[in-house]
């Protein structure tokens, strides 16, 4: 963005002159600009609700002398009797701007029907262009997010810079092909593949069939969820009378009054079968075993210590309430019984399987698949390695092996291939002797060093999907050879990136045993943000970034999502499900509720 631009926040509110520590839309307002601009140099007023003294104050700081090329006002454009800024702000102004204005409105509108009560205006002053905001911090945080890109376009419009108006102008009619390429639109045609007809001969794939054939292909393990399914409890939990409290196991018959304490019993204590007086009692821990004919524990809380002895240890003490039968005890097997099934439902996650089991004293070994991580590539360097003219480094196998990780799974091998098919096919032929997955990136589209299909075929492998029907990812493949499975993703770090998730992960967990239904990621509804998204041909699947706002989840598109840019990853929550563009439908528009698949636990990156 541009670099050492003047700004000027007023905050304008009777409290918040009065007392600065009050004023959050200011403050904000600093941040926003500091974040969003380089370098900027910001000046920041605090005035009461005087129609004059904003009208001064706007009037000094858009003077030649100062030199501010944007003044941003936040409070004072309501209804209510004093609120003046839109008025004063209208008097020092030579032109107003009301098509900004009526753009901010409407931003406002799709996300409070109270912003229909706000009166601010916009307009030039000499070359300073002045914005009024309203004067709550969500309000500010949503105008400044919708005007903070038009901006520098406007400030080089008002100062007359030809030469980045000219800039500005070209990259909106697609002549600067670096930053703005030109989208490719592939063709959906299936052929031949061949030197006549240079269609790809595979069928392109509707997202969903495509999943749906893999998860046919692939064979799930049945072991383990029978066993969990039909496995029984050997113990009950507890396995005896446990203490619920820290105080004194006693009998109910014995009433409230003081009570010799004969004994002390911690967890992991034997089971006291001793008789003993009503006027008696043991001081317990938590989690210990109730004496077999104890009936009832009085926490400490409701005790008063009468006598130590010697030693220090207690002697005597009263008891304030009346004991009660089985008062915080937890019974036998009260939280499973013996012989009961120990999983209620079928669940493969490890932690539910390992700690269940552990809490019976059984182990069960689980099976994971195991999977490798290859990616192809002559151009590709290793991240350790020094930069090579030509050469760019290799993040897709970091990233696979990281995914898989993430998820539970281990990646067992790595390789990283040049594009040779003598090399590929090598590998190939080879690996499936220590794993069950392959999942390779690069090498599957129709490039002259694209071997991979050739390779599979070669070796006797059944490619089953060849294309998908989406972007990023249209290259996906998928083959099966007995019970070996291929994955071969695009060479693109996004479209690598999503199609793990939609495609490799669900396949991965399906093998592992896990029930259908809990293979894909969860898919959440979300309101999209982002004010106007283009749509393609194919369903899209974007990065975004998600905020609850009032119990909604709310999606904002994280920046430019070419194939290529790994950085779209950053801050991104979710896959948002785009349609593919239709003769009525172009574009997604903010408010649009669209479907998205959650990639991480924690996905909710801010809450409001």
């Amino acid at each position: 963005m541009s670099e050492g631009i003047v700004f000027a926040v007023i905050t304008i509110s009777d409290t918040c002159h009065e007392d600065a520590t009050k004023d959050r839309s200011g403050p904000r307002l600093v941040q926003l600009i500091s974040e969003n601009f380089e370098n900027p140099r910001i000046l920041k007023e605090i005035l009461p609700d005087e129609k004059e003294l904003i009208k001064q104050k706007l009037l000094q700081l858009s003077s030649p002398e100062v030199s501010t090329a944007c003044i941003l006002t936040t409070g004072g454009t309501g209804f209510a009797a004093r609120d003046v800024t839109p008025e004063a702000t209208k008097e020092v102004l030579d032109k107003e701007c009301p098509q900004l204005a009526m753009a901010i409105g409407m931003h406002s509108l799709q996300k409070t029907k109270f912003a229909a009560l706000s009166r601010s205006v916009c307009g030039i002053a000499g070359k300073t262009l002045i914005i009024n905001f309203p004067g709550s911090e969500k309000a500010v945080v949503e105008c400044f997010d919708y005007i903070k890109d038009l901006l520098p376009h406007a400030l080089h419009l008002i100062n007359n810079d030809l030469a980045l108006v000219r800039k500005t102008h070209e990259k909106l009619q697609g002549s600067s092909v670096a930053q703005s390429p030109t989208p490719h639109v592939c063709p959906h045609k299936t052929g031949k593949g061949d030197g006549v007809d240079r269609n790809s001969p595979y069928p392109m794939l509707p997202v969903n069939e495509a999943l749906n054939l893999i998860l046919q292909t692939v064979k799930t393990q049945e072991t383990l969820p029978n066993l969990l399914k039909n496995f029984k409890s050997p113990v009950d939990i507890p396995p005896f009378r446990a203490s619920i409290k820290d105080g004194y196991a006693m009998k109910s018959s014995g009433f409230s009054g003081s009570k010799k304490v004969i004994g002390y019993i911690s967890a992991g204590d034997s089971i006291i079968s001793d008789d003993f007086e009503e006027d008696e009692c043991y001081k317990i821990n938590t989690g210990a075993p109730v004496p077999l004919k104890a009936d009832c524990v009085v926490q400490v809380e409701d005790t008063k210590l009468l006598k130590t002895k010697k030693n220090g240890q207690e002697d005597l003490v009263e008891i304030l309430v009346e004991p009660k039968k089985d008062l915080d005890i937890r019974p036998l097997g009260c939280d499973l019984s013996k012989n009961s099934p120990l999983f209620p439902s079928v669940d493969l996650s490890p932690v539910v399987v390992k700690s269940l089991m552990a809490s019976v004293g059984h182990a069960v070994p689980l099976h994971k698949p195991l999977v490798a991580v290859i990616s192809t590539g002559s151009e590709l360097l290793d991240p350790q390695d020094y930069p090579i003219e030509g050469k760019i480094y290799d993040s897709n196998t970091t990233m696979l092996r990281q995914l898989l990780q993430y998820f539970g799974f281990e990646c067992f091998v790595t390789k990283v291939l040049s594009d040779d098919f003598e090399e590929v096919s090598e590998t190939l032929s080879s690996i499936y002797d220590e794993v069950d997955f392959v999942i390779c990136s690069g090498g599957v589209s129709m490039g002259d060093k694209d071997f991979i299909k050739p390779v599979l075929q070669k070796l006797g492998f059944q490619l089953l999907v060849g294309r998908v029907n989406m972007k990023p990812g249209k290259p996906m493949t998928f083959a099966a050879k007995g019970d070996k499975y291929f994955f071969g993703l695009p060479g693109n770090p996004v479209s690598a990136f999503v199609c793990f998730h939609l495609f490799a992960l669900p396949a991965v967990r399906w093998c592992s045993g896990w029930t259908q239904e809990k293979c894909m990621l969860p898919v959440v509804q979300v309101i999209l943000e982002n004010q106007s998204v283009p749509l393609d041909p194919r369903p899209e699947y974007m990065r975004a970034t998600i905020t609850s706002r009032n119990g909604q989840l709310y999606a904002s598109i994280t920046g430019n999502q070419m194939s290529s840019r790994l950085q779209s990853i950053v801050g991104a929550d979710v896959l948002v499900h785009l349609p593919a563009r239709t003769e009525t439908k172009t574009e997604a528009k903010a408010g649009d509720i669209l479907p998205a698949s959650v990639l991480r636990y924690d996905f909710i990156t801010k809450y409001e």
